[in-house]
């Protein structure tokens, strides 16, 4: 007793392929499962189907193993028994016919049930619309051809017969369907020409030239001379000079092109910055290849990089900034004497008169950094410190009273503070306060009290007298000068070839870079060095928790004369700034 099991499959020509094995036993398993011995690879059949179990004789029994059913002979049956003969069982797209055979065995032939002579479906032949519709072939060479003139031809022809202006992004594109060229979306800064690829693309099948890109970037600078550039890059290895060679059959720009280091289709967002690795091929090892140069060996901020260098003023009447490396900690000469320890100590005199001044007056409690210092608009350095609104709450200038108003002295212009006392020393004054009342708070021992002369003879004017040594002008200034007083110097940047951005760095307290707490003299030059900027910044490739810093986060590449260099945020922090404002 057994089961001869012939699998037929047709191949695409037609061709019968049959494949023959036997089951022994008198039982037999078909389903989805491959355990069964007669596996369907069809979803609508179960994982167990049905079992034939083999009787006497030519009887065969069929009984569904799952929960559907199963089709014999035409009918939807669950369990029936078949006497002499055959069976033709239906299970999903495939017909098992179970024939009596030799020796006692039963012949089952299983073949899917929609193929027959021509390739035609059983059932749902006669109402297809295989005969009215063209063929594969046909339809496929016909949505080849739309594609090509769709998205090939038609972009070629009016690129080619557009007319030929010059570059201007502002500009509507005259090219149909380009945008089916584009390899990616562009960055913020170029997102207006997204449907106009000729602003930039001007020659068909060649790379953007950088003519192209100076037709708006017209300021951008060279980063050094040509000559200097070419030999700070020396000569290219050989792989190097296979790909030039390469990209010259493809039209490509050489070395020191703008699509060097600007990418373009990388996406929206800010466009990505150089890698260090750009900046590191020539400035790495520069020294070697231009002997005559006074820069030192940079190639990674965290391991190679020269020191902090400031341009300060050394010395009263110096008018050129000299650099120092800030390792060695240089003095400076700003105009002005003021301790930083002094006015920041807790329990100092200038704390108590920010907390008897109150919160009325700004303060309420101790100085701190951010008393004075106040950030500008777009939080990148700081605003100068003024006298009037920093300093003149505790150190006041008044010195006249009229009637029941206080004058105060004009602070920085010395021409009319002297005016103004030369009228006070002509009209006879009053004490700004009597001793017969109490004293108020421009009285002797009032928190506004201020003395603003030694004592001298009266035939002195005050003017001189304030200016003099021991005048109250020099408990903060330094005499000399033409104008009997040395301007005070506060530079907006000691680094203008480098980058900082103080808002990048307000959740770090100010003393954590500025060791203004132990400073007891302005002369003091209170910017961190390399080492500070080193507890977070490391190079490019820096691992957590330190900050990964490349060069361009702190140098630009172009040079813009005597501007400061200027980041793409600073940019875009400005714009937002504007529009804010509802400025253009």
């Amino acid at each position: 007793m057994g089961f001869r099991i012939r699998q037929i499959d047709t191949t695409a020509t037609g061709r019968e392929i049959v494949r023959e094995r036997r089951v022994e036993g008198d039982t037999l398993t078909i389903g989805r499962s491959a355990e069964n011995d007669i596996a369907i690879p069809d979803l609508a059949v179960e994982q167990h189907h049905v079992r034939v179990a083999a009787g006497e004789g030519d009887r065969w029994t069929f009984e569904a193993a799952g929960t559907l059913g199963f089709t014999l002979d035409g009918r939807t049956r669950e369990s029936e028994t078949v006497e002499d003969g055959g069976a033709e069982l239906v299970l999903g797209a495939y017909r098992l016919d179970f024939a009596a055979g030799a020796d006692g065995e039963v012949d089952v032939t299983v073949r899917k049930r929609e193929e027959r002579e021509g390739g035609r479906s059983e059932g749902v032949h006669g109402f297809t619309l295989a005969s009215v519709l063209p063929g594969k072939r046909p339809v496929a060479w016909v949505l080849l051809a739309a594609i090509f003139l769709a998205f090939l031809a038609i972009p070629i022809w009016s690129f080619t017969h557009r007319e030929r202006v010059k570059p201007d992004p502002d500009k509507p594109g005259q090219v149909i369907m380009d945008a089916s060229w584009t390899s990616g979306a562009l960055s913020t800064a170029h997102h207006k020409m997204e449907n106009n690829c000729e602003a930039c693309h001007v020659d068909a099948f060649v790379a953007v030239r950088d003519e192209t890109c100076l037709t708006c970037h017209e300021a951008i600078g060279d980063h050094a001379a040509r000559p200097r550039l070419t030999l700070a890059r020396g000569p290219m290895s050989w792989g190097d000079r296979i790909q030039r060679d390469v990209a010259d059959v493809f039209h490509k720009p050489g070395a020191g092109a703008c699509t060097d280091c600007h990418t373009e289709h990388e996406g929206e967002g800010r466009m990505k910055p150089p890698a260090q690795k750009f900046c590191a091929d020539c400035h790495g090892s520069m020294d070697k290849r231009l002997e005559d140069t006074k820069l030192a060996n940079a190639s990674d901020f965290g391991t190679e990089h020269p020191g902090f260098q400031a341009a300060v003023l050394t010395a009263p009447g110096q008018t050129e900034p000299r650099r120092l490396p800030l390792a060695a900690h240089p003095k400076t000469f700003n105009g002005i004497k003021f301790p930083h320890a002094l006015h920041l100590r807790p329990g100092g005199g200038p704390a108590q008169m920010a907390m008897r001044l109150g919160k009325g007056a700004g303060y309420g409690a101790r100085l701190e950094c951010a008393s004075c210092h106040k950030p500008s608009r777009d939080g990148v350095r700081f605003q100068p410190v003024k006298m009037e609104s920093s300093c003149g709450s505790c150190h006041s200038l008044v010195y006249d009273r009229s009637g029941g108003n206080f004058r105060t002295l004009p602070h920085g212009n010395v021409g009319k503070m002297r005016a103004a006392l030369a009228s006070a020393d002509r009209a006879p004054r009053r004490p700004i306060a009597s001793g017969r009342r109490r004293p108020g708070e421009y009285a002797p021992g009032g928190i506004y009290y201020g003395n603003f002369a030694p004592p001298q003879r009266a035939s002195v004017p005050l003017a001189s007298r304030m200016l003099s040594i021991g005048g109250v002008c020099s408990e903060c200034h330094y005499p000399g000068g033409k104008d009997g007083v040395l301007p005070v110097i506060q530079p907006a940047r000691y680094m203008a070839h480098g980058w900082f951005d103080h808002a990048d760095h307000k959740k770090e307290k100010c003393a954590t870079c500025h060791a203004a707490t132990q400073s007891n003299s302005a002369s003091d030059l209170l910017l961190p060095d390399i080492k500070t900027c080193r507890t977070c910044h490391l190079g490019e490739d820096a691992a957590k928790p330190k900050v990964a810093s490349s060069c361009a986060m702190c140098h630009s590449y172009h040079p813009r004369g005597s501007q400061p260099p200027v980041r793409v945020q600073d940019t875009q922090r400005k714009v937002a700034m504007r529009q804010t404002a509802g400025e253009p």
